[in-house]
């Protein structure tokens, strides 16, 4: 895992500046702390950070072809680079490291842009061929790796990070209204954008050629589609599920460094834990993160993997009132990022690092196989709507609202569901993912920040997503825009940053792109079947797992945010307010948001994720608006 960075002069060959280079490379240095190098041409600069993982010896960067006409910087593996070295080597290319990086010069020079379609891993990494004086960036299939840019004044830069971009003096830090809201809506900016109108990420499975004198169009060579058929029987696809998992899981465990996992004790981990097990001679490092609240601690169900498979197992216990981080995290992710779960994933980071360099991760598999609890939800919605009409639930909703004495303790339940049945579908995914609906944001900003939105709402994004889903079926789509918004601007982001911030390297075997295009074929109902999230990925499992680890309540990584706000961070919130750069940045009316943080106050509703977001919107103006009275916006 390492990070990189890069100017590429879109207009002529000018000399770059080395100072610059190396400003911008040195902000990554927690990427990869084993060593950096620079490559300056005119023209053209790369730089890159290392976190040494495969031929530790040979594997320094940016590196070259032989005769130096090719050069690139790399983050990330390359998983299936042994194959490959092996089949170039057949059609006489000669090789002199050991290393996944080289595989990708080698490629370049047999196979063009078309490369990257035979890469399977996880990688971002940018090429420059000197006889065609281009640069070539990959991002991979998914987006577990990272890479943002910025076009300015003829000049195209980049990184892995955001801080490596905005450490260019060219780079205007104007916020984008559009992403404002979109972070006050989802909980982070999705892709494409940045919370900076001047900065854009590189989309998953997309790729970008630059030459001089010539536009800058990303181009996208992957995406995932739910439109195969995966043949057989139940029994037969639950065998061939686990062979692919495991092949999937053993490719991972290439490393020339210590390696582990993260053992949570849900599903997806454990299932990952388990193929290691079966594919390692020795017992494999997994480590645990628990809490000294009961509701929220798993440990002992993590435990019960670890013993089953004999792995070394480290627990660490987090205090539910460790938000001591707030402030550290805004500067791992340099935009605001309202995911608190981002709290116990850097500590179980931690908790890795202290033995291992390399740690497999268990996420994607909600994603993959139907596993969040709103799937199910939304599922019912539409079955209502596809009975009575939106209209019809609506009416139903109200009916049951008011026949409470009737219907018992399920009148709120009925009412509830039916009610939202009567919404369009995408506002009731918005309901369930997200943080705050337009009308409340809109009631929370300022007279200038609805102006700069121009009528612009986070949901048309989404929509967009829904509607074009490679998909015939209701809960494709669904999985479908999180595979394009939620997993890459929220989990991988999170998990990326995280991980990184320690200098570990995080693998996503659930996401490896040959798997996931295998299971998106599954039919709809043996991914969600009778309410049963995941219902073919537990039953394949049933031989590895106990039953109390596949079919227990789903919990997910969470952390007390509503007791947080009515107990120890009820001060900090109010202290965040009084220091005034929420009221100063010109977004938020303030006399509207201690409106909402009264009522959390009360008890009248939760607003715990709402007020969480402020938190961070707070920390990350702290961080990069510094003591200026008023945020600068991009001109709408």
């Amino acid at each position: 895992m390492c990070g990189l960075v890069g100017i590429f002069d879109l207009k002529e060959r000018a000399a770059i500046s080395e100072a610059v280079l190396v400003a911008m490379n040195e902000t990554q240095h927690h990427r990869g702390p084993d060593g950096g190098g620079t490559f300056l041409s005119p023209g053209v600069g790369l730089g890159h950070r290392r976190l040494s993982i495969i031929d530790l010896a040979a594997g320094a960067q940016p590196l070259f072809s032989e005769d130096r006409s090719l050069v690139v910087v790399f983050n990330g593996e390359i998983y299936n680079f042994q194959d490959l070295t092996a089949e170039l080597q057949k059609k006489g290319h000669r090789f002199l490291t050991h290393s996944d990086t080289e595989v990708i010069i080698h490629a370049w020079r047999e196979w063009g842009e078309a490369c990257v379609e035979r890469f399977r891993g996880m990688f971002v990494f940018a090429l420059y061929d000197e006889r065609q004086d281009c640069l070539f960036i990959a991002r991979d299939r998914l987006g577990i790796k990272p890479l943002h840019y910025a076009e300015i004044g003829g000049r195209f830069v980049f990184a892995s990070e955001l801080k490596g971009v905005l450490a260019h003096p060219g780079v205007s830090q104007a916020l984008d209204a559009q992403a404002v809201d979109d972070y006050m809506a989802l909980g982070y900016v999705p892709d494409p954008k940045t919370i900076f109108s001047a900065v854009r990420k590189l989309p998953p499975g997309h790729v970008l050629k630059l030459s001089r004198g010539k536009p800058v169009a990303p181009r996208q060579y992957w995406d995932v589609t739910f439109k195969g058929h995966v043949e057989g029987g139940a029994q037969e696809i639950a065998e061939e599920l686990i062979e692919r998992l495991g092949e999937a899981v053993r490719l991972r465990m290439i490393a020339d460094v210590p390696l582990g996992a993260f053992l949570s004790g849900g599903v997806d981990s454990s299932a990952v834990v388990a193929m290691m097990a079966k594919a390692s001679g020795r017992p494999v490092n997994t480590c645990s993160i628990g809490f000294d609240e009961g509701g929220y601690d798993e440990t002992l169900y993590a435990a019960e993997v670890a013993k089953r498979y004999g792995t070394v197992h480290d627990v660490r216990t987090v205090a539910t009132d460790d938000f001591d981080l707030i402030d550290r995290l805004s500067l791992m992710f340099d935009e605001p990022f309202a995911d608190s779960s981002a709290i116990p994933t850097y500590r179980v980071c931690e908790l890795a690092r202290r033995k291992v360099t390399v740690a497999l991760s268990g996420d994607g598999g909600d994603e993959l196989f139907a596993g969040y609890r709103r799937y199910r939800w939304q599922m019912t919605e539409e079955r209502v709507r596809g009975m009575v009409g939106k209209s019809g639930a609506g009416v139903l909703g109200a009916l049951a609202g008011g026949a409470g004495r009737f219907l018992g303790g399920r009148a709120g339940a009925i009412s509830a569901t039916l009610k939202a049945a009567g919404r369009d579908p995408i506002d009731s995914y918005l309901s369930t993912v997200g943080i705050l609906g337009c009308g409340v944001r809109q009631a929370l900003y300022t007279q200038r920040m609805r102006r700069d939105l121009q009528g612009y709402d986070a949901a048309s994004h989404i929509r967009d997503i829904f509607r074009n889903a490679p998909a015939d079926d209701f809960l494709s789509r669904l999985q479908y825009v999180d595979y394009k918004t939620y997993l890459p601007g929220d989990i991988l982001t999170k998990v990326d940053r995280t991980s990184m911030a320690v200098s570990l390297e995080a693998r996503v075997p659930l996401l490896d792109h040959l798997f996931i295009g295998w299971a998106a074929g599954i039919a709809p109902g043996l991914r969600l079947k009778e309410g049963e999230g995941k219902y073919i990925f537990k039953k394949a499992l049933e031989p590895y797992l106990p039953a109390d680890i596949l079919y227990r309540p789903k919990k997910g990584f969470a952390v007390p945010l509503d007791a947080w706000f009515r107990g120890p961070l009820k001060g900090e919130l109010e202290r965040r307010f009084a220091a005034g750069r929420l009221a100063d940045c010109g977004l938020f009316d303030m006399t509207a948001v201690k409106g909402l943080f009264a009522r959390h106050l009360k008890g009248e509703a939760d607003h715990s994720a709402a007020l969480w977001s402020f938190l961070m919107f707070d920390s990350f103006l702290k961080d990069r608006i510094g003591e200026r009275e008023t945020v600068e916006m991009a001109a709408g």
